[in-house]
């Protein structure tokens, strides 16, 4: 186990980065520039990349577009598209994290399933295989897309054929000519289910609800436009600020009351009406809830798939698992072969460790009662802990890449004043905390995905909507810009 002396003005802290992915080699990144070099990035898996290397199921790319979804101080001219897939962005991260000097502080294979903070600011991190080491500072950059949510069906552990969560993809499974049942009809659905339509046998895919679905537009990139990215890197950053002005409207679009839902909506249905005849099918495939009321999609042949003589879209949910088949809501039995279950993840998931604060708080209690965050970075009585995206510390209309950054740099500014100031530990003020929590339950209500009307991942069953910021991305700059050494109580 690491000593324990503590870290003042005059040494400095020992830091541990929880976590690989985006969000993980943006901490590692900014604490370089600032000049800490003690750090360890804890990585469970082989390798960096966070979801962009654990999941690789058919299909898998981003839905922003690729210039958009880069860290702001890295471009990639080399994209092949203007979307792209899982392997492109894998080697972007894992290439910058090599790039931003990260690799040397890489520690993999290492599963943190504890993390108890002792006293005097000194954090004890437990490994699985037993091992531990203690920190002055915990930079919590797990994720927030990771545990497989499974539908509360009877029955599910009784099919005796292959069933999987479409985050979790087995490979080793031929699906060709197979009956398959695709649990699930949102964000990683529209991108499966055209690809294994190809060579099921039959494709069946259960819907409870629709979603809004806008034509993804994909355009591939020729090696002359890449060689221009390279020579002139200026076009790059021009692409990537057009993309992102285009994003910004997403904001409006999820504004209740604003004209631009109208025109989302209207272009989606236009959309649908375009590509699916008349019938129950078109049907069952128009939403009706409001734009943003769930995550809005991208997609050029989600509903080509769907018109295929091998794929039925039934629009219910799944109540029963039976050994061979499965049973839909509305009580119709269908033999199967495969089950892949679409049905996405336990957002914010804070018991995938244990963390123990002072006074023995424990965070996944904190957050099942409460799911609140300090912009959207720290939670009283958790001593020198971060969240680098923790509960509504995501911004809607700016790629994911743009939050943290603008939460890693007012984490990393935070330390750099902590230990300026010779500070053993900082922990958020309780009553800033209940401020701004307070200012933000005051403003869900203006949009689609907070209103209380919606139904979706975005809100717990707790009623709380612990997801997005509410507002727009200046609004939580200038937040983030106000935070300071002031709203927290230090020792």
């Amino acid at each position: 186990m690491a000593s324990s002396n503590s870290a003042h003005s005059s040494s400095q802290p020992r830091i541990a980065i929880i976590g690989a992915g985006p969000a993980g080699i943006a901490a590692g990144r900014e604490l370089l520039q600032q000049g800490f070099t003690r750090f360890t990035i804890f990585e469970k898996a082989a390798a960096a990349g966070g979801t962009w290397h654990l999941h690789t199921y058919p299909g898998l790319a981003c839905d922003v577009w690729a210039h958009a979804y880069t860290f702001s101080y890295a471009p990639n001219p080399d994209w092949s598209s203007s979307f792209v897939s899982q392997p492109e962005i894998e080697r972007y991260l894992q290439s910058c994290a090599t790039a931003f000097g990260l690799d040397s502080h890489m520690q993999f294979n290492t599963h943190i399933s504890a993390a108890d903070y002792q006293d005097k600011g000194v954090w004890l991190l437990t490994c699985e295989g037993g091992e531990q080491y203690e920190f002055d500072v915990i930079i919590n950059a797990m994720g927030n897309q990771h545990t497989p949510q499974y539908p509360k069906a009877e029955g599910i552990e009784s099919f005796q054929g292959d069933y999987w969560h479409g985050t979790q993809w087995n490979h080793d499974v031929d699906l060709n000519g197979k009956r398959i049942a695709v649990i699930g009809s949102a964000a990683s659905a529209v991108q499966i289910v055209p690809e294994i339509a190809k060579v099921a046998g039959h494709l069946t895919v259960l819907q409870r609800s629709p979603n809004w679905i806008m034509p993804r537009g994909n355009k591939g990139y020729s090696a002359f436009r890449r060689r221009v990215y390279r020579h002139f890197p200026a076009l790059s950053r021009i692409t990537r600020r057009l993309q992102k002005f285009l994003m910004s409207f997403v904001f409006d679009a999820t504004t209740l009351g604003h004209k631009r839902m109208d025109q989302f909506e209207g272009m989606a249905a236009n959309y649908i009406n375009k590509v699916i005849p008349p019938g129950p099918l078109r049907d069952a495939v128009t939403p009706n809830s409001r734009y943003g009321c769930k995550r809005g999609l991208v997609s050029d042949d989600f509903y080509p798939a769907l018109l295929r003589d091998n794929v039925e879209l039934i629009p219910q949910g799944l109540k029963a698992v039976k050994p061979d088949s499965i049973v839909t809501s509305d009580d119709r039995e269908l033999p199967v072969d495969v089950i892949i279950y679409c049905t996405g993840y336990r957002i914010l998931d804070f018991d995938r460790i244990r963390v123990t604060g002072a006074a023995g708080r424990n965070l996944a209690e904190t957050m099942e009662s409460a799911p609140e965050a300090y912009n959207g970075i720290a939670v009283p009585d958790f001593p020198n802990y971060f969240f680098a995206v923790g509960p509504n510390g995501l911004v809607l209309n700016v790629p994911y890449f743009d939050s943290c950054e603008k939460n890693i740099e007012t984490i990393v500014r935070l330390l750099k004043q902590k230990q300026e100031q010779g500070l053993q530990t900082i922990s958020v003020n309780p009553e800033k905390h209940r401020e701004y929590n307070h200012w933000m339950s005051q403003q869900f209500g203006k949009y689609s995905w907070g209103a209380s009307s919606c139904s979706s991942y975005y809100s717990t069953e707790s009623g709380h909507v612990p997801f997005l910021y509410p507002g727009t991305f200046k609004s939580y700059c200038e937040r983030h810009e106000r935070c300071h050494l002031s709203d927290f109580d230090a020792v």
